[in-house]
């Protein structure tokens, strides 16, 4: 069974996009493309994903989505790191792009229906449609090579091994009963995406409803309402949304909410950051009993879930580990925290291969402790075993010899009206080591005032964790990994200075 796929005026059935993907395999495989090889992928929300997808399966090719909105040079590191032998680029970003495409890499654009593609660029619709599909021999299936940026540094590729040909179906068995109780996805399953596929989880979420679902409905962009409608108009059970997304949902005036009929969801799937307890009970309130929310990432796989019935038995629980699973706390010492005890994250999720950073494997085994990984976030197990995510350990804050954790912050902020979005870090102070500071990013034509927000933050968190400056920014700078970049603004406060933390 394959997934048919709609996205905007498009509809393609599950056959055609066999066929299609069926055709880029060999496309790629004319283009000199062998298994385990790269092809990076440049494209906005498109339904071209879904032939990617596909052809990856089958011709045991790894694609790498890049974030179309990095810089030229960003994109340059990433094609050259990646190893990438083509590329399949939005026609109207190649122009920003050619000069850094790699030599002997092929280029192949994507034009918007009814545009020609631009000059001295191979089209992809009419290249796609004289290749001979795949008659290759049977390979592993690949999927997408995702870039991050870890704990430090320049973002790693996370090259996943291939489970050999003779334990395949036991792997995908198992990664799929992971699937189904991390995302949702299921035979038969009506899946809606709207988050940017450039992203790891929504990657995964669209190659398994595309493999198992009736229908996958694919946005251009997230609208708060255009999701209600859709999901309403196609009998939409499995939705995919991040807590960002649960926010500015909430923000939804409740007489437009009530046009909507969402009665068909029975899964909603998070992941990507923790998601505030009073915001996750305001989705259960009006979603009912379907949000999930997932502790997950590109290295290790889904590694838990938190259910509905866990938001309310235990507000702010990532959930406890899926299947064989595993979370461990430990301290700077490798030893382990007792229950509510905060330490570092570490986890291992055998139902996926294992992985290695492509290019530097150094870096792979840096962060592994007996065959766990950790990705340097904090947290605690409680005496029942649900995992608690407090914060990255390089984004805690210091402040008077307290600890003090932003993300908890950044919940509060994110909900105040007329913000965008938000980031929370700590700056030197003399007396204290560290104070806090918060910058902001407005909605579109939306004033924010300093001392309304620390007013309003004081209302709803202790003291000690309310910010003392808060600086309004037209737009937050992002990271190579289209994360908003923390550490970039940070730093301009610590030049010159020896950080503790």
């Amino acid at each position: 069974m394959a997934a048919d796929l709609l996205f905007e005026d498009i509809h393609r059935t599950g056959a055609e996009l066999i066929e299609r993907g069926a055709r880029l395999a060999g496309g790629l495989r004319a283009l000199g493309l062998g298994e385990g090889d790269v092809v990076a992928v440049l494209l906005r929300n498109d339904p071209v994903f879904a032939d990617i997808v596909h052809a990856c399966r089958t011709a045991g090719t790894y694609y790498c989505p890049i974030n179309w909105h990095f810089t030229a040079e960003e994109i340059r590191f990433l094609l050259t790191d990646s190893g990438a032998r083509a590329l399949i680029v939005s026609a109207d970003l190649l122009d920003s792009v050619r000069a850094v495409v790699p030599e002997g890499v092929q280029v192949l654009a994507v034009a918007a229906p009814g545009k020609d593609s631009p000059a001295g660029a191979t089209g992809y619709e009419s290249w796609l449609a004289v290749q001979r599909p795949y008659d290759g021999p049977r390979v592993a299936p690949r999927g997408h090579m995702a870039y991050t940026s870890g704990t430090t540094g320049r973002p790693k590729g996370v090259l996943r091994a291939a489970p050999p040909l003779a334990m395949l179906d036991e792997q995908l068995a198992r990664m799929r009963s992971v699937v189904a109780q991390t995302m949702g996805i299921v035979q038969g399953t009506r899946a809606l995406m709207a988050a940017p596929l450039y992203h790891s989880a929504p990657g995964v979420f669209i190659q398994n409803a595309l493999q198992l679902g009736e229908r996958l409905v694919l946005c251009a962009r997230f609208d708060p309402e255009q999701v209600l409608a859709l999901v309403e108009k196609h009998r939409i059970d499995v939705l995919y949304l991040v807590p960002i997304m649960y926010v500015r949902m909430l923000k939804v005036p409740p007489e437009v909410r009530a046009r909507y009929d969402l009665s068909s969801l029975r899964f909603v799937a998070s992941t990507g950051a923790p998601c505030a307890p009073e915001v996750k009970r305001a989705m259960l309130d009006w979603f009912g009993p379907v949000i999930h929310e997932t502790y997950a990432s590109s290295e290790a796989g889904m590694i838990t879930v938190a259910t509905p019935a866990d938001a309310v038995a235990k507000p702010g629980t990532a959930g406890r580990p899926v299947d064989q699973g595993e979370v461990r706390i430990l301290d700077e010492q490798g030893v382990a925290c007792a229950p509510g005890e905060i330490g570092l994250v570490y986890v291992r999720q055998p139902a996926y291969p294992d992985f290695t950073y492509r290019n530097n494997e150094a870096a792979r085994r840096a962060i592994d402790r007996d065959g766990l990984v950790s990705l340097g976030d904090m947290g605690y197990l409680d005496a029942d075993g649900y995992l608690f995510i407090c914060d990255r350990a390089s984004d805690m804050v210091i402040s008077g010899g307290v600890n003090i954790y932003p993300a908890e912050i950044e919940h509060e902020l994110v909900r105040y009206p007329g913000v965008a979005d938000c980031v929370v870090f700590g700056v030197p102070d003399d007396e204290y080591g560290e104070r806090l500071l918060a910058m902001v990013q407005p909605v579109a034509d939306a004033t924010l005032e300093e001392g309304a927000i620390i007013e309003w933050l004081r209302q709803r968190l202790s003291g000690f964790k309310v910010p003392r400056t808060i600086v309004v920014e037209a737009l937050l700078p992002r990271d190579d990994t289209g994360k908003l970049a923390k550490r970039r603004l940070r730093d301009k406060y610590w030049e010159g200075r020896t950080r503790r933390v």
